[in-house]
């Protein structure tokens, strides 16, 4: 199984790795990476793979029973050792949008008892989904407040892993959103934002995100719409 490093470690993006196999003539599988594969709303990284004289650009992430890392050309050889280098810029914005929707999701339950059914995240701009029948002007200027108040907070971010028995004993279902989860996973990274005895948001998550809530900088709700009956989408922007 590769080493998905990317997990405990969002920060680093160069690294050293071996090619365990390649699938057809395109797909990648490292022993260890830090390119993150598309889930969770959040898209892939990109990059580049290389040795000596070659270099292979990264143009998807796949996560299947293996991390799968396609590249453009013929892939290097099983064996080969290679530098991975990930996109920094894009992945900081995929995890400013990843932690800014966090906040956006406990917000909307905590202001308006929506729950989150669903989101997508881009490198500048993202949605969420919620169960609700209808934000008005009033409503997303409150959730727009909220969410910059909690920036300026600088409230810490952090993850660990807990056993799925262990998280469902402890720490609130509501919350935490353990039930969005397959019954297939057995360990649940957790994601929590603010003081640790006492977190604004914690949640299961398996994405990359910022070390505090300053990192998001200022927020913008540039809109809602109707997404059938009693559901809205809530659109936001980062600056």
């Amino acid at each position: 199984m590769t080493d998905a490093r990317y997990l405990d470690d969002g920060a680093t993006d160069e690294f050293e790795a071996t090619v365990e196999t390649v699938r057809g003539s395109d797909r990648v599988v490292l022993d260890r990476t830090y390119f993150y594969p598309t889930g969770g709303g959040q898209p892939h990284d990109t990059g580049t793979l290389s040795t000596g004289g070659e270099r292979w650009a990264v143009t998807d992430v796949r996560k299947r029973d293996r991390i799968e890392h396609v590249v453009a050309g013929d892939a290097p050889e099983p064996g080969t050792t290679v530098t991975g280098r990930v996109d920094a810029a894009r992945r900081r914005a995929h995890s400013r949008y990843h932690t800014a929707q966090h906040l956006l999701s406990a917000v909307l339950l905590d202001e308006f008892d929506a729950e989150t059914t669903g989101n997508q995240l881009y490198a500048d701009r993202a949605r969420l989904d919620c169960a609700y029948d209808r934000f008005d002007d009033d409503d997303l200027r409150t959730i727009e407040t909220r969410l910059n108040d909690l920036v300026a907070s600088d409230l810490p971010v952090r993850w660990y892993s807990l056993g799925r028995d262990e998280a469902e004993a402890m720490l609130d279902p509501e919350r935490t959103r353990l039930h969005l989860l397959p019954d297939s996973i057995r360990e649940v990274r957790i994601v929590e934002i603010g003081d640790a005895d006492d977190p604004f948001d914690r949640t299961a998550c398996a994405g990359t995100h910022v070390a505090s809530t300053g990192d998001i900088g200022a927020v913008s709700v540039t809109g809602r719409t109707t997404q059938g009956s009693a559901h809205e989408r809530v659109n936001f922007v980062l600056e």
